[in-house]
């Protein structure tokens, strides 16, 4: 049965009999769909622990906005929240109401998220849940069991157990199916899998999501700078730092900046400040191009019919350059290229470019002819393969550089690179034309 529309518009006990008709995810997008005052309606009547699990799931921004409108129901439901969701939440919200939050929750859980919110923001250590169940690596597989059946309450996952050796030194992992089927008396440290794959809190949480996802891993231990435990990365939290980081690729790939919310909740104003920044950007740049046709505004006086196929060529090497960079920067997000390969993928584009650039030529040489001589199907055909062989040069080298100096390559990708290969495309054009036609 497909979930029903908003729930805004209907009384209240039929709100809650067709909220409590969806699953959890269902009524996150629903939630998502709803004006403020609406969601925070929608909410209150939900049951208690459904409302939790419907909480975590919603995102940061929009927990946020609830909590302004909960009052004294939000301290209950923030201390209900694992330690990384709280922090991620903490972030969100007004100094002195993440205060009031703080100081809401029992001394441990207070110890636990004050703990992360330590971290740098978008480390692991900000991801990481602190509530893990470990054991010492002289412990058999009975007594890591018992020890599981005791704290698995509390933690974040059961599937992954860390051993840990003097110092809280992480020594191995035991998944839970293997205790399961090994024999109670068994050293855990015989049926471990060591050395164990960690990664560090002050990683970058995408990098040390991608050692989750690329090792097929339900979660790895997190160690400080001493190599000791401190907590977990499960595989569900590295998802959503991927996702986060995808969304955020796409967003700024496509000139704007990322909602970090669902759509509709999103005001007028937000969608105009999520890209009218960018917009007055690539108008600065745009204006590089106008400039380049007034410098050669003699020769286009001259040969009239070069101005024909300034938009064919801009068109083609703004999408040439686009394509590599898209291509590109994916390929560095999931990890098949790193800033060490830029002389291999420039190699690569740079032919890539040539081989396209010679297939278009041939295909549109005939009709320029056609249209304006032959002479300005010389200088088309050697145009096209002069802009894509550029294109794709930049774009697949300008995201690698800009990622080893610490940039983000989303944010010099498709539109920068299109802007920048309209400009250099069209003094190759003209420069091309003059020593072809002689003008």
């Amino acid at each position: 049965m497909s979930p029903p529309g908003p729930v805004d518009s209907i009384d209240l006990q039929e709100q809650r009999a067709r909220l409590a008709a969806l699953d959890v995810p269902d009524v996150v997008h629903e939630l998502g769909r709803l004006a403020p005052t609406g969601r925070a309606v929608a909410f209150r009547l939900l049951d208690k622990g459904r409302a939790v699990e419907v909480f975590e799931d919603l995102d940061p921004a929009l927990q946020a906005e609830l909590v302004a409108s909960l009052q004294g129901e939000a301290a209950s439901i923030f201390g209900a929240l694992d330690p990384d969701d709280r922090a991620a939440l903490l972030d969100e919200v007004p100094a002195g109401v993440a205060r009031r939050l703080l100081a809401a929750l029992a001394p441990d859980e207070r110890v636990a998220t004050a703990s992360l919110l330590g971290y740098p923001e978008g480390s692991a250590g900000r991801r990481m849940s602190p509530e893990v169940v470990a054991v010492h690596v002289g412990t058999t597989v009975g007594a890591t069991i018992d020890r599981v059946r005791a704290a698995g309450e509390d933690a974040e996952t059961v599937y992954l157990v860390p051993v840990v050796g003097d110092g809280l030194r992480v020594e191995g992992v035991v998944s839970l199916r293997r205790l399961v089927l090994s024999d109670p008396a068994t050293p855990v440290e015989d049926v471990m899998t060591s050395p164990a794959t960690t990664v560090h809190a002050t990683d970058d949480a995408e990098d040390a999501a991608n050692v989750v996802r690329d090792g097929g891993f339900v979660g790895v231990p997190v160690v400080d700078g001493e190599d000791r435990l401190v907590g977990v990365l499960t595989v569900d939290d590295a998802m959503r730092v991927l996702e986060a980081e995808d969304d955020e690729d796409s967003a700024r790939t496509g000139g704007t900046e990322p909602l970090r919310r669902p759509y509709l909740s999103v005001s007028v104003l937000g969608l105009v400040r999520s890209r009218v920044v960018w917009l007055l950007m690539l108008i600065v740049a745009a204006s590089l191009t106008v400039g380049v046709q007034s410098y050669f505004e003699d020769e286009l006086a001259q040969v009239v019919a070069l101005a024909l196929f300034v938009p064919l060529l801009i068109g083609t090497g703004g999408n040439a350059g686009s394509q590599a960079a898209t291509t590109v920067v994916r390929a560095s997000a999931v990890g098949d290229v790193r800033t060490g390969d830029v002389a291999r993928v420039v190699g690569r584009e740079m032919l890539t470019g040539l081989l396209l650039g010679i297939t278009l030529a041939v295909v549109g040489v005939g009709p320029a002819i056609l249209v304006a001589g032959p002479q300005i199907g010389v200088v088309l055909a050697l145009t096209v393969v002069a802009v894509c062989t550029l294109a794709t040069t930049v774009g697949s080298s300008v995201p690698l550089l800009a990622k080893r100096v610490g940039i983000d390559p989303a944010i010099v990708s498709a539109p920068f690179i299109s802007t920048f290969v309209d400009t250099t495309g069209l003094i190759v054009y003209f420069s091309i034309a003059k020593a072809v036609l002689g003008i």
